[in-house]
């Protein structure tokens, strides 16, 4: 049967993508559908064609399955931040089980690896959990001010002052901003022809110590925003509010942040704890999103290292010293690597600030400072925590981490398919997976964040 775009389909979902996405299959012809769950029967409209494969949209839903829900923001559909909303909680961590179980079976070849995953951790409440927001200004058709999130894969704005995921005084902050800037006849930034002021407002909140701070990112001036002190003492009515500065970005780029912070109230920080560690988070620092399941994530990490005081630890990827002054807490000594010099300066500070003297860091390439430690002042590592981006661990970072033969290595992953293909090359260099732990830290997403212990097998005698 030969399907054709705007051609309409009556289909049942049986099948959930890597995306989140629902799949379902017609004389063996698969459609990927937004918005779908496995057990819908659903009407839809092909949108776009492949060979083997499409894409159609929801047009109505015609049977719902029964782990359908309601979700709880009126615009999770058009919004780009959840994708998973319309599926019970309980499904969605069923699925991102899975999804990380199937990854390492398929990818990393590790038959049976369901006997060494521990159940997932999940949220006791799955939202308002998120620590910081971006949120886009903008105009709609009417020249109304609007501010929210982007829909999916676009760069037009969702109307969204509150949002279920992130913390609740956000609400609170943007329509006093919004209130501001009609008073006063600010400007929103017009990505199209380069105009207007205010691009987006940032937030970040310290779940524990309940700081919070406001930046906002400008194509201008500080000047350009007329009676700042009238919104800064709107501001300072919220409790809580520690720190309120500027970010100045007059670049034609999707990059949300420039490199340049202007202090307006307080200083261009806040503090925030994960478990006993303290750190100070700017605009531009890299911190964990939700400060609950990080906890979770870290002490898992910090379980799975078995530390007992002795031990020299490499953390990889380690940005502002999250994980590193965590391990730090029961390790001889952690040398943490970065790439972004400012990430190093800030994990420096943070190490000071909680009187570790045993936390080292440098600046670079994991891939390249590594070996370059290793090949020419002989470092050694009894364990190695790696956190990469989503394209996982360079060659020559594992080619190296192999070389050193620490007894274990802790993988820490926000990507399961790359986690599994670098577990495979650790596995073919002498290394078993022993323990895998799967954490919900995206709640509402398809995304999922995973700890996986790695041993050194032990040589064989003959």
């Amino acid at each position: 049967m030969e399907f054709k775009k705007n051609q309409i389909v009556e289909i049942y979902i049986d099948d959930i993508g890597n995306e989140g996405e629902g799949i379902g299959h017609i004389d063996g012809y698969a459609l990927f559908l937004k918005d779908a769950v496995i057990g819908d029967r659903v009407r839809a409209k092909i949108i776009k064609t492949k060979k083997n494969y499409g894409f159609a949209r929801v047009e109505e839903i015609l049977e719902p399955s029964k782990d359908r829900v309601e979700p709880k923001c009126p615009v999770a559909r058009p919004c780009g931040g959840c994708t998973l909303q319309h599926l019970s909680y309980d499904k969605q961590l069923e699925y991102k089980f899975n999804k990380v179980k199937n990854c390492l079976e398929r990818i990393g070849g590790l038959n049976g690896i369901e006997e060494k995953m521990e159940p997932i951790y999940g949220m006791e409440e799955p939202f308002y959990y998120r620590n910081k927001a971006q949120f886009p200004v903008g105009t709609d058709k009417e020249g109304n001010l609007v501010t929210g999130f982007y829909a999916g894969r676009t760069h037009s704005i969702i109307d969204c002052t509150h949002c279920a995921i992130q913390h609740p005084v956000n609400e609170e902050i943007l329509l006093k901003v919004l209130d501001y800037m009609k008073a006063n006849g600010i400007t929103a930034y017009d990505e199209k022809i380069h105009k207007g002021l205010v691009r987006h407002i940032v937030t970040r909140v310290g779940f524990v110590t309940g700081e919070i701070m406001v930046c906002f990112v400008i194509n201008g001036q500080k000047k350009d925003l007329r009676n700042l002190d009238r919104l800064v003492d709107s501001l300072k009515e919220i409790k809580g509010m520690t720190s309120i500065c500027i970010n100045v970005n007059k670049e034609k780029t999707n990059r949300i942040l420039g490199n340049k912070i202007q202090e307006v109230y307080g200083p261009a920080y806040i503090h925030d704890y994960i478990g006993n560690v303290k750190y100070q988070i700017g605009p531009l620092s890299f911190f964990q999103v939700n400060p609950k399941q990080t906890k979770v994530l870290y002490e898992k990490a910090l379980e799975y290292a078995q530390l007992n005081g002795e031990e020299t630890v490499w953390d990889l990827y380690c940005g502002i010293g999250t994980i590193s002054l965590f391990l730090a807490q029961k390790a001889k000594q952690v040398y943490g690597v970065e790439i972004v010099k400012e990430a190093i300066d800030d994990a420096r500070l943070n190490a000071r600030m909680n009187g570790f003297d045993n936390a080292q860091f440098f600046v670079g390439k994991a891939e390249e400072v590594l070996p370059r430690e290793y090949e020419k002042n002989g470092v050694y590592a009894d364990v190695i925590v790696v956190d990469p981006p989503r394209k996982g661990c360079d060659g020559k970072l594992l080619d190296t981490m192999v070389k050193m033969a620490p007894k274990r290595i802790v993988y820490v992953s926000c990507d399961p398919a790359t986690l599994a293909r670098d577990v495979k090359v650790l596995g073919e260099n002498g290394y078993q997976v022993e323990k895998v732990s799967v954490v919900d830290q995206f709640s509402h997403s398809s995304h999922v964040e995973t700890v996986c212990l790695m041993s050194r097998k032990a040589k064989s005698l003959n």
